[in-house]
């Protein structure tokens, strides 16, 4: 299940997101932890993924899966160990 964006948060990322692909990362930190949180979705919780899985899910959201990839790490939404990744953070449903 997907992260329900409030109407603010659909405003931030309308410039970067159309019908749910992503156009083009913000360069703003807030606004990119945002994209993150909405991207983070994606990957169920408790789960591992391998490294293509990751790139297949994230792929299907922007073309430079490499980049975004990073971002998910580095941000602590997904961490990974010996080419297994998981999620770890982002927000969780309710």
């Amino acid at each position: 299940m997907e992260r329900v964006l409030t109407d603010a948060e659909q405003r931030l990322l309308a410039p970067f997101v159309t019908d749910g692909r992503i156009m083009q990362i913000p360069a703003k930190h807030s606004k990119r932890l945002l994209m993150l949180d909405w991207l983070a979705q994606d990957f169920e919780p408790g789960k591992t993924y391998s490294e293509a899985a990751v790139n297949l899910i994230i792929g299907q959201r922007y073309s430079d899966y490499v980049t975004l990839r990073r971002y998910l790490i580095d941000a602590e939404f997904l961490d990974r160990a010996e080419g297994v990744y998981w999620r770890c953070g982002g927000s969780m449903l309710v």
